[in-house]
């Protein structure tokens, strides 16, 4: 399935969470680990018209690595795997 978003959405798939921490620490299953903020993008639309009616282009292409606000983006899954928009 192909996703395609509309105006200046993205659709971000989000990056697997580290499994230790930057100083070597592994982390067990049993810690509660907080959702990711770093995701790549998998397609983003062609941007929001201005009030002129021109499209505002968009900062981000396919294939970029973004940080994202935490509670901010839908989650949707497709086919078992989880995106975010």
């Amino acid at each position: 399935m192909k996703l395609k978003p509309l105006g200046d959405h993205v659709i971000i798939e989000p990056m697997a969470q580290e499994e230790k921490t930057k100083f070597g620490i592994v982390l067990p299953q049993t810690v509660d680990k907080e959702k990711s903020q770093e995701g790549v993008v998998i397609a983003a639309g062609p941007g929001k018209l201005g009030s002129d009616g021109k499209r505002l282009l968009m900062s981000v292409k396919k294939g970029d690595r973004v940080l994202f606000a935490k509670y901010s983006p839908q989650e949707i899954k497709i086919k078992d795997k989880e995106y975010l928009i």
